[in-house]
């Protein structure tokens, strides 16, 4: 069973690994930018950005506040949440200098289909999509699971499809992903 010092421990190490996160995505941001890498939707990211951080605010406040306690399921959401760890580590391996927290488009790029990117469109969205309903269920802060994966929906509603006419409009992106699927991994040809 997962006690205080756990829950604490545990939301601090993803918060430290989304500051490790933001400093890649910044390094590789301006290494893109130096190829000629073209920004998209600058208008919703600083909501990304919003809806993310609120989401601790959220976990913090209705796991100490409402004095939620570790989930009988505990197994199984911890379980989730590592496998959406490993996922992640993969998606940003397979990328390489190419992944970020932006949308950037460096014209006739060769689109990466390596990875979990051989079963899935967006695999990085789905491990956000994991998290949002597995750290808070973890912890039985059902409020925070439901408001912020119901959110996180929405956001997904607007960023997927500008990701996508980007990537549309500046490389080959199309044909590349004719036969897979944005989140149901695709694994028989």
């Amino acid at each position: 069973m997962i006690n205080g010092i756990s829950f604490l421990l545990l939301v601090i190490f993803i918060i430290l690994q989304r500051f490790i996160e933001l400093f890649v995505a910044k390094s590789n941001e301006k290494w893109m930018k130096q190829q000629g890498a073209v920004e998209f939707g600058e208008k919703h990211y600083k909501y990304m950005v919003l809806l993310h951080s609120m989401f601790f605010v959220s976990l913090l406040v209705e796991t100490f506040v409402l004095k939620r306690g570790t989930s009988s399921l505990w197994p199984l959401f911890i379980s989730l949440f590592c496998f959406a760890q490993m996922l992640r580590i993969w998606v940003i391996i397979s990328l390489g200098r190419f992944w970020n927290t932006k949308i950037l488009v460096l014209a006739n790029a060769k689109i990466v289909r390596r990875g979990p990117y051989r079963f899935l469109k967006h695999p990085n969205y789905l491990v956000v999509a994991i998290e949002m309903a597995a750290i808070p269920m973890l912890f039985s802060s059902y409020y925070t699971a439901i408001i912020f994966t119901g959110l996180n929906i929405l956001m997904l509603m607007i960023r997927i499809p500008i990701e996508e006419k980007a990537l549309k409009s500046l490389t080959e992106y199309e044909e590349t992903f004719r036969d897979c699927h944005r989140f149901i991994p695709k694994i028989v040809k």
